[in-house]
């Protein structure tokens, strides 16, 4: 069989295929499940170079293996998928469709530039995308991709506050997303316990988006649903 097939690829397979699940519930009209489903391709994101480094005897060539797919599905899932989202969001204008079209080459060339950088590293000529000072903090080359997985779920979580400025401030995120990817400068990587606050973040905004597309959609009763939780105790 054609490539390599361990643990260490698990994560950013289950991204790519969370991030296509994605699409098909936003073709249909389900916009909430799509916001889900992005949500969790970042949070595998988060994990899977952490679960890949683990393995300590990886040969060179599964090393660039895993360079290659990430980044293909990050560009699938963090590329594409987001202007999927976007458009069926309201960007399906003229200007809206240039803004996507741009997010989507922007991301691609910040993805190529990553693994020449990492291609570099790995021959020793050190050059990573990830930058470490002094003082132990690490940087980011311009900000990640999969930033606008934690981006877009809290923009559609706002989108009752903003109203009618709901598309023009996705509008605005999309473009300030698109020119960061490509901008050189130090983007702080999160450490270990930021990351954490990052996903409980990111997860109270899936909950509080999925609880209103059920409740849109009469799959539950929230006032019984919460008048049942005052009942037993819970609140």
């Amino acid at each position: 069989m054609v490539g390599f097939y361990n643990y260490t690829v698990i994560l950013t397979y289950m991204s790519l295929v969370s991030s296509v699940t994605g699409m098909f519930f936003t073709f249909r009209g389900h916009l909430s499940i799509g916001i889900l489903c992005l949500a969790l391709s970042g949070l595998f994101d988060a994990f899977d170079g952490k679960v890949a480094r683990s393995k300590k005897d990886r040969t060179m060539d599964e090393k660039r293996f895993g360079i290659q797919i990430d980044s293909l599905c990050d560009l699938v899932s963090f590329g594409v998928f987001p202007v999927v989202l976007c458009w069926y969001s309201g960007m399906n204008t003229p200007v809206g469709m240039l803004i996507l079209a741009m997010y989507c080459l922007a991301g691609m060339i910040r993805l190529a530039y990553y693994n020449v950088l990492e291609e570099k590293k790995n021959n020793d000529d050190y050059d990573a995308e990830v930058i470490e000072t002094p003082n132990g903090r690490k940087y980011f080359h311009g900000m990640p991709i999969t930033a606008i997985s934690v981006g877009l779920p809290v923009i559609y979580v706002t989108s009752p506050l903003l109203g009618t400025y709901f598309p023009i401030v996705l509008h605005a995120i999309m473009i300030i997303a698109l020119v960061l990817f490509i901008t050189d400068f130090r983007f702080p990587k999160p450490t270990t316990k930021e990351l954490m606050v990052i996903i409980a973040i990111v997860a109270v905004a899936v909950v509080w988006l999925m609880l209103r597309y059920m409740v849109r959609r009469r799959i539950i009763n929230l006032p019984y649903v919460i008048g049942l939780m005052c009942g037993r105790g819970l609140f």
